[in-house]
């Protein structure tokens, strides 16, 4: 019997489902991939056609909510007065904080990407789907650094840096004990303030001298 893509797509969001109602009930590490597929009542042998690994569910999780994220901030961003108005500083605090909140229901089992799939020192064949997702926010950043005239400081060193910032608040926001996660919205904050510092002190050096 041949398998519509509605069918494949209403199993592959079954799946999602079953694994985040899961994950938040027992925890990552103690939910495996056969109690995911019972709830979800399909064969584990399915599963893996859809997910070879819990990572992997995580992986479209968070991509699933950082893409909303990215388009309901640029939605945003259009409605609101130019980005000139604002600065990088203001814009990058605003995007990052508008995926923590829709990343919020997934914060406590992030934490074995940050180990693997999302950590700066992994390689490029080992992200998976992780690695689109690292593309697509960095391109937004990139967006954001270009509106306030700085596109030639945002180097190869300059992305490295913020990607290993950004997972270090990703890193400490998975274990925030906070009210409110208050203290990563403080670290987002000096961070973001350090980074576009550094990100305007390249782009005065890189910036050719009058005679």
């Amino acid at each position: 019997m041949r398998v519509t893509a509605e069918t494949k797509a209403v199993t592959r969001q079954r799946i999602l489902d079953s694994a985040q109602q899961l994950f938040a009930a027992r925890g990552f590490e103690a939910t495996t991939t056969r109690d995911i597929a019972q709830t979800a009542e399909i064969a584990v042998g399915t599963l893996f056609n859809y997910f070879p690994t819990k990572e992997a569910i995580v992986e479209c999780l968070v991509g699933e909510a950082t893409t909303t994220a990215h388009v309901e901030f640029a939605r945003r961003s259009e409605k609101a007065a130019p980005l000139e108005d604002s600065s990088l500083e203001e814009e990058l605090f605003a995007f990052v904080a508008a995926g923590l909140r829709k990343m919020k229901p997934l914060r406590k089992y992030l934490v074995p990407l940050l180990e693997t799939t999302l950590c700066p020192m992994a390689r490029t064949s080992d992200r998976g789907e992780a690695e689109s997702l690292r593309i697509t926010h960095l391109e937004h950043v990139r967006q954001l650094v270009v509106a306030q005239g700085l596109a030639d400081a945002f180097s190869p060193v300059a992305i490295q840096l913020y990607w290993t910032l950004y997972t270090g608040v990703l890193a400490f926001w998975a274990n925030d004990k906070s009210p409110k996660q208050e203290d990563t919205l403080a670290l987002v904050d000096d961070s973001l303030n350090m980074f576009v510092g550094w990100l305007r002190d390249q782009a005065k050096t890189n910036s050719p001298r009058k005679p």
